[in-house]
């Protein structure tokens, strides 16, 4: 699995939102907060598991971020992930009181997705 760069982590830190778009479509992409932990990026849907950006997410399983200037292709995991202790306390520590609605409920908890940079291909 490819990881993020110091420099990557250090713009997700810094930034307040990203936007994901899921699959290849050429849609404007979802803005939303994230967080990381341990080098790993997460986002949460607060609709849930319903939301229509999480399905797409979860049906595609790819789709691109874009952080300020920076885009990059991802891979987004959904099903059968345990996100990591801490998770919760990095979205309060970058959000304050607004993460409330991305770690108080269970249904934002059931709509993690993990972030990872897909691999670029070889020449």
């Amino acid at each position: 699995m490819t990881s993020w760069t110091p420099e990557e982590q250090s713009l997700f830190s810094e930034t307040y939102s990203l936007v994901l778009t899921a699959g290849d479509t050429d849609g404007p992409g979802v803005e939303i907060g994230m967080a990381v932990v341990d080098g790993e990026l997460y986002v949460r849907a607060y609709r849930g598991v319903r939301s229509r950006w999480y399905r797409a997410a979860r049906e595609h399983g790819y789709g691109t971020v874009q952080v300020g200037d920076v885009s990059r292709d991802v891979l987004l995991t959904t099903g059968g992930l345990e996100p990591p202790t801490g998770l919760d306390a990095a979205f309060r520590d970058k959000y304050g009181a607004v993460a409330d609605a991305l770690v108080a409920s269970p249904q934002a908890r059931a709509a993690t997705i993990r972030i990872d940079p897909a691999p670029v291909p070889a020449p």
